[in-house]
């Protein structure tokens, strides 16, 4: 049969013509070519065609357009379409049509990019997603190849939620949205968060719809920050806020909770309007306070650990989330006003006594003091009167200084019981705060804890020796340390103890007033062992001498009168008593006016 069809003439065959020795053969040819020609595509070099994938391996893409041979393209100039398979129809640029071996030349990536920014231009008109392969990170985010054009994707674009290893998006292949071009400079930036968040919305509003306070969801740990963590509960944020972590204190979120960690959380409040959504984690467990040792009771001892300081005391949690306040003035017996981070700091460990409990209230007093004893329980034993002991000042008032003898013992020197000698008008010309002082025991108040102190007693009082030393009229070189408008103060070397003189018994020999410090010698007027008072003058000196010389030279002169102005040594009268009183107070008289 095949031999028979093989040897069948041409049915439309002119033999006529064949047998005039008429040809056809350049006729048939031409049209034959004209033919041939029409079955090819009608392009040129430079042009942008479309053509069909033929074949695909690892290195190349065939595609057919229509031409004498097909074009071959380097499978790389797809990497953005992973998806691209046998039969697909994809544009291509006509580089060349014969190249020196005759080989078809075409470029998928410069067809893409003759069309690339009519097309993203038109992407952000439509609101179009389209796809793009991202090929590396830079600063901030990620290049993108959006049709051929490098588009820049913002790191805050890439997901709704906060990306820590921005390396693993590169080399994939993701949907964008086109978000903004700038024609100047032709800057793209394009968005996949973007496609994401419209859904999310609605998710977003269906999952507050179905919300109530009290409901338990699971959520992811999406972001923490110091004062909480944000949970993700499937397209909604919600927050913990820090105190609503743990019944205990928490200094840092990320010590309860750790990125992408996934949890049971509690809905405590939500607002409809803003979308916000408080959530609790500590709520899903039972309150520390309600499983707190029955037996607990005032007067027990506990330890526990400082977790929080004030300076009026420090919050010691005893139990998880069980916390009780050690008030500064429970930390010592001393009565001095301190701060509490002079007795312990955050992370000690402390063994206190109860010394309130209320459960209802959940509120629990402490005190450190109180495991040691009161000094003032035997006070009148460990410091009777007349004892001696060393102290350290505390503090100083106008009228005293204050020592501490032991931690919770205090007492008072008196102004007056800081010298036998000086005249201290304030404290701290004598001492000074922090400094060592020697002391004897005066008084014991121990109803109300004071102890009544002295100094000067630790020495005899030199007031008795002073009483002998500094008698009326005795004469002492002095200095002046000081003037007043009342007077001067005179240092009585070498004895250390000072007297006073008025101005007008500081008048010179020549009428010229003293000066400070000015040595001179005074004469004791006044002298006083109780007030502990010596009153001086320099001008009684000369003043006395010059009344002596005045009674020496009246005495001369009556010794000098002529016999006959005596009295007849025959005529005695007898002196009465009335004589007597008249001269005793012309005696009065004569003495006040010496002074």
């Amino acid at each position: 049969m095949n031999e028979e069809l093989k040897n069948s003439p041409i049915a439309d065959f002119d033999w006529d013509a064949f047998e005039k020795g008429e040809t056809q053969r350049d006729k048939s040819y031409e049209e034959l070519e004209k033919t041939y020609d029409k079955s090819l595509g009608s392009f040129k070099d430079k042009d942008v065609t479309e053509g069909t994938v033929i074949s695909i391996n690892k290195r190349e893409v065939v595609v057919n357009i229509g031409a004498k041979s097909d074009g071959i393209i380097p499978f790389n100039e797809f990497r953005y379409n992973p998806d691209l398979k046998v039969g697909d129809t994809v544009e291509v640029y006509v580089e060349s049509q014969e190249d020196r071996k005759g080989q078809l030349i075409l470029s998928h990536k410069k067809a893409r990019a003759a069309k690339s920014w009519d097309r993203v231009n038109e992407a952000l008109e439509n609101d179009e997603i389209i796809k793009g392969y991202i090929k590396c990170r830079t600063k901030g985010g990620m290049i993108v190849d959006v049709f051929g054009i490098e588009a820049f994707l913002p790191g805050s674009q890439i997901d709704v939620k906060p990306i820590r290893d921005y390396d693993v998006f590169v080399g994939k292949t993701m949907e964008f949205k086109v978000v903004k071009i700038n024609q100047e400079y032709r800057n793209v930036v394009v968005s996949h968060k973007a496609l994401i968040e419209a859904e999310l919305e609605q998710q977003k509003k269906e999952i507050i719809a179905k919300l109530e306070k009290g409901q338990v969801l699971e959520g992811t740990v999406k972001n923490i920050t110091s004062y909480g963590v944000f949970i993700d509960l499937g397209g909604v944020d919600g927050l913990i806020h820090i105190t609503d972590l743990s019944w205990g204190r928490v200094n840092n979120p990320a010590d309860v909770v750790e990125p992408d960690q996934k949890l049971n959380v509690v809905i405590l409040d939500f607002d409809d309007e803003k979308k916000r959504i408080a959530l609790g984690l500590k709520q899903l467990l039972p309150h520390p306070w309600e499983q707190l040792d029955p037996n607990l009771k005032v007067g027990d001892k506990v330890t526990g650990k400082v977790v929080v300081m004030y300076d009026y005391g420090a919050f010691v949690e005893v139990a998880p989330g069980v916390e009780g306040l050690i008030h500064v003035s429970e930390m010592s017996w001393s009565q001095h006003l301190r701060s509490a981070q002079d007795f312990m700091k955050v992370g000690d460990t402390v063994e206190a006594q109860i010394l309130a409990l209320d459960r209802e209230e959940r509120k629990m007093s402490l005190g450190i003091k109180q495991l040691k004893e009161d000094p003032w329980e035997s006070i009148e034993a460990k410091y009777p009167v007349g004892s001696k002991h060393d102290a350290k000042v505390r503090n100083f008032t106008n009228f005293g200084v204050f020592v501490e003898l032991e931690e919770g013992v205090d007492g008072l020197i008196h102004i007056s019981d800081l010298s036998w000698t000086k005249k201290v008008k304030h404290p701290s010309e004598f001492t000074q705060i922090g400094a060592p002082i020697e002391v004897v025991v005066l008084e014991i108040d121990k109803e109300n804890r004071r102890l009544s102190l002295g100094h000067k007693q630790l020495e005899q009082n030199p007031w008795d020796v002073f009483e002998t030393i500094f008698t009326v009229g005795s004469i002492h070189e002095g200095v002046i340390t000081e003037l007043l408008d009342r007077g001067a103060v005179i240092n009585l070397q070498p004895y250390g103890v000072e007297g006073f003189a008025t101005p007008k018994h500081l008048v010179k020999e020549d009428g010229t007033p003293a000066k400070q410090d000015e040595k001179l010698q005074f004469k004791v007027i006044e002298f006083n062992k109780d007030a502990k008072r010596i009153i001086l003058s320099h001008s009684r000196i000369f003043e006395d001498e010059q009344k002596n010389e005045a009674r020496k030279a009246r005495k001369a002169e009556r010794k000098a009168a002529p016999a006959e102005e005596t009295a007849p040594a025959a005529t005695v009268e007898k002196t009465t008593l009335g004589d007597i009183s008249a001269l005793a107070a012309l005696k009065e008289q004569m003495e006040k006016t010496d002074e």
